[in-house]
C-alpha cells in the first residue's frame, strides 16, 4: 500500500510527508526526485504551455470539485499548488496521476495485460483510464499478433477489452503447436488467433508423392466472440458445419477437445461414403486408383483407426527446434516420403555433433514421436564420380565402411567404461589406451571419409560448393524428381521396425544435404530413398523457451507412442 500511495499521491506515507514539508519551506528542487528513484516516474515535462498540468486537470475529465479528495491529492493542492503558482517555470508532476491522460494511456498500454487488473486497484482514476480501448487494442496486437483492424471489430459490437478478457486471455494456453494422441499416426495441430476466432488447424502433408507442394489445413475446432457475452467453443469436424464442442485444459501443456454432437460427423451414405470422402481428402485419389494391395490395406487401417475418435482428442504441446550456430541448415519441420505409408512430417533438430529427425506423424511400423533419422555430423562421406554413384555396391562400400568403424569405436568405449571400475590404476591405464585408440579411429575415418576442401570449410556451404548427385541403380524413390546436386553427405542411421513397432532396428544410410530447404536419406537395407522438403508455413507461439525444454519435449514424445 505504501508503494501505491507514493504512485498516486494517496495517504501520508513517510516520503510524502517529507516532500510536503520541503514544499512548504519553498525548497522543492529536482534533487529530491532523484533521491527517491522509486517515485520518479517521469522527468521534467516540456513547457509547451498546453494545459495538462498537475492536479485533477491533468487526469481524466470529471465534473465536480471533489476530484482532489477523490484521488487523495488534497495535501498537494494545499501545499504543492501554492508553490507551483509562485514558480515561474513549468510545473513538475509529483505523482503518477498528475500526468496528462494521454501519457497515462501510453504508459498503461505498454504494461502486460495480466498486470492491468492490479493497476485498476490503485485508484479510481486509473481504473477509469483502463476502459480506454487503445490500451486493450495494443495488448491484443502485441501479445497475440493480431493483424485485423480492431476498430472495425469494435464497431461490430465486440470491444478490444472484451476480446482480450473473454477470449484471448482465457484461451492463451492453447495457442501454438500440438501433437494429437492418435496412436501411431500422431499429427500436427496449430492453434492461432484469427480475428474474433481462435482456430485449431490440423496440418496435413501434401498428396503423395508431391513432397514440395504446400501443406493442407483442416479446421478441427474454433472458439469465437460472435456475441459479446461469452466465448463459445464449436467443433468443425465433419461436413455439416460448426456445432457444439468443448475444450478442457487437463494439465500444463496438455488439453482435450470434445464434440457434443457427433451425429454431425455422419454422412447419408454411411461409412462407405465417409471412407470415399476421407480417401479423396487424404490421398487425392480413389481406392481403385491405388493398385498396390499392401498400400490399400494400410490406408483402410488408418481410416478405421482415426475415425473412431470423432474429434475427441488429447493434445500435447510441441516446440519448434531452437536454432544452433553450427547447424548445417535452419532446423524446422519437413515433409518426407515414406514408401507405402505416404508423406509424413518430421522435425529436424541439431544437437552438438548430430542432426536428428523426429516423427510428428507416423505409421504402424514406426509411430509418431520416434527418432526416424540420426545423422553423425562428425562423419562426412565424399561421393565418388557420377559413374560410381550409379552403383549401389560402391555406395554400400562407403557407408558400411563408416558403419563398421562406428561399431568398433562403440565397443572400445564400452570396454573402456567397464574396465574403469576395476581400480584407479587400471582406470588411468585404460584411459590412456582409450585415448590412443580414439586418435587412431579419427585417423582411419579421415583416410576413408576425408571431405574435400569445400565441405571442410564451414557448416554454411555456399551454392558454389555443390557437387553432382544421382541415385544408385536399384534404389526406389517415390518422388522421381529430386535435386541432382548436393552440398554435403554424412553417415547416419534410420529406424525401421515391423508392424506394431516390433523389432525396431537402426540401420546405416546416407544423409544428403541438397540445399537450405531440402535433404534426403538413402536407406541401404531397404534400398529406398526419402526426399524431405521444408514446411514454410508461419507458425506463431511455437518456439521453445530454451534448449532444455526442447530436449525434455523430445524425450516425452518418444514415451507417448512407445
Amino acid at each position: 500500500m505504501a508503494v501505491c500511495a507514493r504512485l498516486c499521491g494517496v495517504g501520508q506515507s513517510r516520503r510524502c510527508r517529507r516532500r510536503q514539508r520541503q514544499n512548504q519551506q519553498g525548497q522543492g528542487s529536482d534533487s529530491d526526485m532523484d533521491e527517491e528513484e522509486g517515485e520518479r516516474i517521469v522527468g521534467q515535462r516540456p513547457g509547451d504551455g498546453g494545459g495538462g498540468g498537475g492536479g485533477p486537470e491533468g487526469g481524466v475529465a470529471t465534473a465536480g470539485p471533489s476530484d482532489a479528495g477523490e484521488y487523495g491529492c488534497g495535501h498537494f493542492n494545499r501545499g504543492g499548488c501554492a508553490n507551483r503558482t509562485a514558480s515561474t517555470g513549468p510545473p513538475h508532476p509529483q505523482t503518477l496521476v498528475e500526468l496528462p491522460p494521454e501519457l497515462l494511456v501510453e504508459i498503461l498500454s505498454r504494461l502486460p495485460g495480466t498486470a492491468l487488473p492490479s493497476v485498476a486497484l490503485v485508484c479510481k482514476k486509473l481504473r477509469q483510464l483502463l476502459n480506454t480501448e487503445t490500451i486493450w487494442r495494443r495488448r491484443c496486437i502485441e501479445e497475440f499478433d493480431m493483424k485485423e483492424d480492431l476498430r472495425k471489430m469494435e464497431v461490430g459490437g465486440v470491444s478490444s477489452q472484451e476480446l482480450y478478457v473473454k477470449l484471448l486471455h482465457p484461451y492463451r494456453h492453447i495457442l501454438g503447436l500440438w501433437q494429437p494422441d492418435i496412436g501411431p499416426y500422431g499429427g500436427l495441430l496449430n492453434v492461432v488467433v484469427d480475428g474474433r476466432f481462435i482456430i485449431g488447424w490440423m496440418y496435413l502433408p501434401p498428396h503423395d508423392p508431391r513432397v514440395e507442394d504446400a501443406m493442407r489445413r483442416r479446421p478441427l475446432f474454433r472458439v469465437h466472440m460472435l456475441e459479446s457475452q461469452k466465448a463459445t467453443v464449436e467443433c468443425m469436424y465433419g461436413h455439416k458445419g460448426p456445432h457444439k464442442g468443448d475444450i478442457q485444459t487437463v494439465k500444463k501443456d496438455e488439453f482435450s477437445t470434445k464434440c457434443n454432437q457427433t451425429d454431425h460427423h455422419r454422412m447419408p451414405g454411411g461409412r462407405q461414403e465417409e471412407f470415399r470422402t476421407w480417401l479423396e481428402e487424404e490421398w487425392g485419389r480413389t481406392l481403385e486408383e491405388i493398385f498396390h494391395e499392401h498400400m490399400q490395406e494400410l490406408i483402410l487401417m488408418k481410416f478405421i483407426y482415426t475415425s473412431q475418435y470423432d474429434n475427441c482428442l488429447t493434445y500435447r504441446r510441441i516446440y519448434l527446434p531452437p536454432a544452433m550456430p553450427s547447424a548445417l541448415l535452419q532446423p524446422g519441420l519437413f515433409k518426407g516420403t515414406y514408401g507405402s505409408h505416404g508423406l509424413e512430417i518430421v522435425m529436424l533438430s541439431f544437437h552438438r555433433n548430430s542432426a536428428r529427425a523426429t516423427k510428428l506423424t507416423g505409421d504402424p511400423n514406426v509411430p509418431a514421436g520416434q527418432l526416424t533419422l540420426d545423422v553423425d555430423l562428425n562423419r562426412p562421406v565424399v561421393l565418388p564420380d557420377l559413374e560410381q554413384q550409379c552403383k549401389i555396391e560402391e555406395l554400400s562400400r562407403l557407408v558400411l565402411g563408416v558403419h563398421e568403424e562406428v561399431q568398433r569405436e562403440s565397443v572400445r568405449r564400452a570396454e573402456s567404461a567397464s574396465s574403469a571400475v576395476s581400480g584407479a590404476a587400471a582406470e588411468a591405464a585404460c584411459g590412456a589406451s582409450g585415448a590412443e585408440g580414439m586418435e587412431v579411429d579419427h585417423g582411419a575415418c579421415s583416410d576413408a571419409c576425408q571431405p574435400g576442401p569445400s565441405s571442410s570449410s564451414s557448416s554454411s556451404t555456399s551454392p558454389l560448393d555443390a557437387q553432382p548427385f544421382v541415385l544408385p541403380m536399384g534404389v526406389m524413390a517415390r518422388n522421381k524428381v529430386y535435386p541432382h546436386t548436393c552440398r554435403k553427405c554424412f553417415y547416419g542411421t534410420g529406424l525401421i521396425a515391423g508392424h506394431g513397432f516390433t523389432s525396431p532396428e537402426r540401420t546405416p544410410g546416407l544423409f544428403v544435404l541438397f540445399d537450405e530447404d531440402r535433404f534426403g536419406f538413402i536407406w541401404l537395407e531397404l534400398k529406398s530413398f526419402s526426399l524431405y522438403s521444408r514446411l514454410t508455413d508461419n507458425l506463431a507461439h511455437a518456439h521453445a523457451p530454451n534448449m532444455d525444454r526442447f530436449e525434455a519435449m523430445l524425450h516425452n514424445m518418444q514415451s507417448w507412442t512407445s
